[in-house]
């Protein structure tokens, strides 16, 4: 039986039978709490500690020990003790972000909208990451401000219903000002914190007075968060016998130099694929003849359609695999030899459903090395995932609203996200993207330009296309939708390198902004017609999922 201190709020230690290991009473404020856990932690032999406010009733203790069985490293019931959709405020910065929509309360799922009111937290993240900040006034506001310090940092964190079963979920009450401010402080680049004052005031929530003065409090904040990445702490031997069957999916389109070379990498991975599904959608009097009898060792599965489109090919593929994982591939990237190995190692190590990579190009290659560590995911990034399919099961496949039209992966992860299920991004499962001049969604004028394009060039702005706003409109309210259109347009006007192109950036931006605006208007009409015919999202057979 492991060491579990436990935290109580609103009692006294003698109310109390705890027989994991010592009880300590705080005051329900981040101040003492923090001095409170400075000392807690420093004590070796505690496995973790147990936050509770007796108000809620007694500790659930039968669940505790159970818990920290699981690859998590917090858990929490914030869902259902009026954490959800709170800081308001955070939808002035990342309105459409994955995280910043709430699974259903009444299941395990991941979260960071964290309440100490009931939360566990192994001591291992409390020594490496910290308590909660002290300049909170709320302990409601330093319960989410730690929560998304958490995540970030990669400490793996669970909402879990049954640590309050029983109590009905509660209506968010909104966070003090003061602490709205200091939540995007320490998250977030200043100048967000300037864009959120600034259209709260707009839009009448907050008067300038207010904004202003809970400004200069936060301002003169000195508590400063850990900001070090995790170090998450050995786990015992890894699996490398691997008898689980993986599925590869590649939908392809007039590039079969770069898809022949994809092949050649496969043969050679070090765990070997089931099989290889290869949906072509090249125009059949440009079909490559030979693709077949070339690779004829290659446990190959070649389907090709006169109707192009990323989602149905996709579809067509996971109705007819019959493995146990789905590994998603482009067409024009390169597999290391153990790439395979790595996405199964991570399924194991963090008995995750999903394990994500990421994708790099030549020329950005310094950045990825840089990147941070291990994380929860916040994207599916179908370029490079493995999943097991039964999760397919549930969250259902692609959705054919993004056949000619990109984030396609974003709708499934967020499916798979509101499910429940786990997704792990390990930058170190990396595989190069060559951004193939043809091909691919370029067929279909789909592409649109990029933030990296829209930051390096005077003339180019990275609009939301009908795809993002469709996406946006099926998860998130029409508050949501405004701002992020919002942050859209503010960010024709920015641009990465010396004063004159800057200058020259807002000038032109100003100048287009009518046309910008039309643009980001006429698309979003489109998304609301889509809205009529889709989603259309074709449930996985159960019999191939076995």
């Amino acid at each position: 039986m492991r060491k579990i201190d436990l935290i109580l709020f609103n009692s006294e230690i003698s109310q109390i039978n705890w027989p994991y290991g010592d009880i300590y009473c705080a005051a329900f404020n981040p101040q003492s709490l923090s001095i409170l856990i400075d000392e807690v932690v420093d004590k070796p032999d505690a496995n973790a500690c147990f936050f509770w406010d007796i108000t809620l009733g007694n500790p659930p203790s039968d669940e505790i020990q159970s818990l920290l069985d699981q690859p998590f490293d917090v858990w929490h019931a914030g869902l259902r003790l009026d954490m959800g959709e709170q800081p308001s405020m955070i939808n002035f910065v990342k309105p459409t972000w994955m995280l910043n929509r709430d699974p259903d309360p009444e299941i395990e799922a991941t979260s960071w909208r964290l309440s100490l009111q009931a939360c566990l937290v192994r001591s291992e993240v409390l020594k490496q990451l910290g308590g909660p900040d002290p300049d909170f006034e709320s302990l409601a506001g330093a319960g989410l401000e730690l929560g998304y310090r958490y995540i970030r940092k990669g400490a793996f964190i669970r909402h879990c219903p049954q640590l309050v079963p029983g109590l009905p979920v509660k209506s968010s009450s909104e966070i003090p000002l003061n602490d709205q401010l200091r939540f995007l402080k320490t998250g977030f680049d200043q100048r967000w914190l300037w864009w959120a004052g600034i259209r709260a005031v707009l839009l009448g929530l907050v008067s300038p007075l207010n904004f202003y003065k809970a400004l200069q409090t936060v301002k003169y904040g000195k508590h400063t968060p850990r900001e070090s990445q995790y170090k998450r702490p050995l786990a015992g031997p890894e699996k490398t016998d691997f008898s689980e069957r993986v599925s590869v999916v590649i939908p392809t389109i007039n590039r079969y130099p770069y898809l022949r070379k994809l092949l050649d990498q496969l043969q050679n991975q070090a765990v070997k694929p089931y099989e290889i599904f290869v949906i072509d959608q090249t125009p059949e009097h440009f079909r490559d003849a030979n693709l077949l009898s070339d690779f004829d060792d290659l446990p190959f599965r070649y389907f090709s359609t006169d109707k192009a489109g990323q989602c149905s090919s996709r579809n067509i593929a996971l109705q007819s695999a019959k493995g146990d994982y789905i590994l998603f591939l482009d067409d024009d990237v390169e597999a290391p030899s153990d790439l395979i190995e790595k996405h199964l190692k991570n399924l194991h190590k963090y008995q995750s459903n999903v394990s994500c990579g990421v994708v790099y190009e030549k020329d950005n290659k310094l950045s990825l090395e840089n990147s941070k560590g291990l994380t929860i995911s916040d994207v599916f990034p179908a370029g490079n995932s493995l999943i097991r399919k039964d999760v397919l099961i549930e969250s259902g496949l692609f959705d054919l609203a993004y056949d000619l039209g990109q984030r396609a992966d974003g709708d499934l992860g967020m499916r798979i996200y509101l499910s429940g299920f786990l997704m792990v991004l390990d930058p170190l499962i990396s595989i190069l993207h060559h951004r193939a001049p043809i091909g691919g969604l370029r067929e279909h004028n789909a592409r649109v330009n990029t933030r990296g394009g829209s930051r390096s060039r005077i003339f180019e702005y990275n609009l939301p296309s009908v795809s993002d706003i469709y996406l946006a409109k099926r998860y998130f309210s029409d508050k949501q939708i405004n701002e992020m259109l919002w942050i859209k347009i503010l960010g024709t006007f920015s641009i990465v390198g010396p004063i004159w192109k800057r200058i020259l950036k807002i000038i032109f931006g100003i100048v287009s902004l009518p046309r910008n605006l039309w643009l980001i208007y006429k698309r979003s009409k489109i998304a609301d017609e889509m809205l009529e015919k889709f989603p259309q999202i074709p449930q996985l057979l159960e019999r191939n999922s076995k």
